[in-house]
Parts: C-alpha cells; structure tokens; sequence
C-alpha cells in the first residue's frame, strides 16, 4: 500500500457537493492499494499513519505524532498513487488492486488507525472527490508498505 501523508491545519472531502469527512489538525493520509496488498499491508500503513512524528514539539523539532496533539486524520482513497507512467505520458494502472479487494484494505486500514485512538474521517470509495486541504509546513511524507522508497 501507498500513502502521501500531509500535515494539516484543516481538511474536508466533498462528493457531488456533499462534505463526507472533515478534520482540523491533523494529517491527510491519501491511500493508495496496489495488486497482492494484504492486511499485513493494512496494518504496517496504519500503525505508521498514526505513529509517525511530523509536529512539533515545544523546541520546534518534528518529535510529536498525530496521536500525540490529539488530531485526526482524513482518508482519502487513491488509485492514482499506483500509477506508471514510466515510458510513457499516460498513467497505466495496472499495478493497482481491484476496486472491490482494494475498499477492503483500505477499509481496514481505516479501522486499524481507529483502533490506534485516532479520529477518522473519510472519502467515498470509487467516486469523484474534491479534497480541500491546507498543507501546513508544507510536510508532505511518502509511505509504501513495500518499503520501495
């Protein structure tokens, strides 16, 4: 699985104009499955999401977790984050799972963050979003569960 993890100040996800998941502080966790992804997968992308330390603490230093300040996190699933486009202009996405494995996984993912004491909102699976956020830093984090980068 694959994750861009932003730091927040405030996030909210519309589909056909109807908010469906919003946080303050926190982290927007875009998640992406890709084929062969397990609930092993699930869990490691979970427990990182949520133990990852990108605040502040009292000297400034990014030693803090989500958990830690007592933020939420939004999820948002992605497809896209398993796009190719090596060789080529236009994303193949082959290497991402089939939509009904994928919402599992992503699904589970979800639950596990909750089950770690984190707040969490969500996306609508398999539909056109809009996701509003505001980066704060900007902290933009790369997470695979493969360990790839």
């Amino acid at each position: 699985m694959r994750c861009v993890v932003q730091r927040v100040s405030e996030a909210y996800v519309t589909v056909d104009g109807r908010e469906t998941g919003r946080i303050g502080r926190g982290i927007a966790a875009l998640i992406g499955v890709e084929a062969g992804d397990t609930e092993k997968d699930a869990a490691y992308l979970a427990g990182k999401i949520v133990k990852l330390r990108v605040f502040e603490d009292e000297k400034e230093k990014m030693n803090l977790s989500v958990k830690d300040v007592g933020g939420g996190i939004l999820a948002v699933s992605q497809f896209t984050l398993l796009g190719d486009v090596r060789g080529q202009n236009r994303p193949g996405f082959t290497r991402a799972e089939a939509p009904e494995r994928a919402n599992e996984l992503y699904e589970a993912c979800c639950a596990e963050m909750r089950s770690l004491g984190v707040p969490v909102e969500n996306g609508v699976f398999r539909t056109h979003m809009m996701v509003h956020l505001i980066n704060d830093g900007p902290v933009t984090i790369l997470l695979d569960s493969r360990k790839t980068f």
